[in-house]
């Protein structure tokens, strides 16, 4: 197994699942407003997300005590009691004082909990607030911000048209619990958190694959009311048809590629990939060892044999890419990834979701933290696609060949640092949420992005094959 801290080639945030998240409400640029919705239905709808993640918070971080809350597992991961602040700090800058115009509560604690002045590998030398400080600041933040909530007009401005700051930050907060969870998950010692497993399933046995036809589609939005502004414009692309796995990668499948020599062979490895596994020793995904002749695995402080029929997780990018090439496949283009996901041939129409508009339920995905680890590849039917693909929301984020770039029309808001400055070539982008993902920072048209080689997400990954051309 590798040390996870070999992972970091830089310590800045990046990605969704280990956010910055909003930096600051100063500078913030304008955008046309969304159409007006009901405004007590959204006010519900804020409501509940924003207590949905309070609760998820105080769970990840009431569940260890002392030392397990300021120190740092890895230079990959803040204190939790960083996160723990930053999440109260932001919710104050946005909602406290850029939707309700309120002075600063605490002005002098910008600046520790800015996360792009201060990487993650310094944060635990910051004079940052104790836990029951902490507590305190995000508990009175809350308090102000629903009776914000309560006032606000949803309409006027595009940080309040639809609720969109409230929503912002129930996605921020949710954002920052998955790197809580990550934290957990790196976390040495005995199991702090506990969660039933996903329900058991028959083996999968449907087709390995399945064709998406090519043609047109609508890629992105301008319609959903809490998008953030790398899923938009809504904008057509043009995919060829293509073969993509019906599930996700599994860790049967993925050790066959280990013990074909996967990991020795550089002939599947992009030279960057090959030169990165030999530098840092590895041989298997993170938090994997081989006991004799089977494989062990640590999952939230408990050793367990890898489940053969569940999908890989704590892939990097490479490793993904490099299975890929093996199985004499590639990884889906983003595009084609959103494809599958959204498209419904029969009516030629585009989906939030691949089971329809629905907001998702149990019956359709593995969100929310509601198990501590991906549900079996086939689980969860009533999610399925119309072209019958099937987990492509929750379980595991999903690698695609994809680097993070805007779409056509791309419109910095409400600030550049939670997009733009990540542009380019040095990020590749993962579709379709986890297990840790809640359904609020979840969507169809959702992106995450990371460097190649994070392998501490829970990202795994699906491939893909083009169609033949007759």
């Amino acid at each position: 197994m590798t040390d996870p801290a070999v992972d970091t080639a830089t310590d800045t945030d990046t990605g969704t699942g280990t956010t910055a998240g909003p930096r600051s409400a100063a500078g913030a640029t304008a955008e046309q407003p969304e159409q007006p919705a009901d405004a007590e239905a959204l006010r519900e709808r804020a409501l509940a997300t924003l207590v949905t993640a309070r609760e998820r918070t105080t769970l990840l971080t009431s569940c260890v005590e002392g030392p397990d809350l300021t120190a740092q597992v890895s230079p990959l991961m803040s204190p939790l009691v960083w996160d723990l602040a930053h999440i109260g700090n932001q919710e104050e800058q946005w909602l406290l004082r850029a939707v309700a115009g309120h002075e600063a509560i605490r002005p002098e604690i910008d600046s520790l909990y800015d996360a792009f002045e201060h990487p993650r590998a310094e944060r635990p030398k910051l004079p940052l607030l104790s836990p029951e400080e902490a507590r305190r600041y995000a508990a009175d933040v809350r308090g102000r911000a629903l009776d914000v909530l309560e006032g606000t007009a949803f309409h006027g401005t595009r940080l309040t048209e639809a609720g969109f700051a409230f929503g912002m930050i129930a996605q921020h907060e949710q954002q920052h619990d998955e790197t809580m969870l990550i934290t957990h998950q790196l976390r040495k010692g005995p199991p702090a958190l506990t969660a039933p497993d996903p329900d058991p399933v028959p083996l999968f046995t449907g087709p390995a694959e399945v064709l998406v036809p090519g043609g047109p589609f609508v890629m992105g939005t301008s319609t959903e009311p809490w998008a953030l502004d790398n899923e938009r414009p809504a904008h057509r692309r043009e995919v060829a048809s293509f073969h993509l796995d019906t599930t996700p990668v599994t860790n049967g499948a993925y050790q066959a590629f280990i013990d074909d020599g996967g990991y020795d062979d550089p002939r599947w490895w992009a030279p960057e990939g090959w030169d990165h596994i030999r530098r840092h020793s590895i041989t298997a995904p993170l938090f994997w060892r081989r006991d004799g002749g089977q494989w062990l695995r640590r999952r939230f402080g408990v050793t367990e044999v890898v489940p053969a029929d569940e999908p890989v997780v704590h892939v990097c990018w490479y490793e993904a890419d490099a299975y890929a090439r093996w199985a004499g496949r590639r990884l889906p283009t983003e595009a084609e990834w959103e494809k599958a996901a959204r498209y419904d041939p029969a009516g030629d129409r585009v989906m939030r979701y691949p089971w329809g508009d629905a907001d998702p339920g149990p019956e359709h995905a593995n969100l929310g933290q509601r198990h501590l680890r991906p549900a079996p590849a086939g689980s969860y039917p009533a999610g399925e696609s119309p072209l019958g693909v099937r987990q492509l929301i929750g379980d595991v984020w999903e690698w695609t060949s994809s680097d993070f770039t805007p779409y056509p029309g791309f419109r910095a808001f409400p600030y550049k640092e939670y997009s733009e400055v990540f542009f380019g070539p040095d990020h590749k982008v993962l579709r379709g949420g986890s297990f840790a993902v809640d359904a609020v920072a979840c969507r169809g048209t959702f992106r995450n992005w990371d460097y190649p080689i994070r392998r501490q997400i829970f990202s795994g990954f699906r491939t893909a094959r083009s169609a033949e051309v007759s």
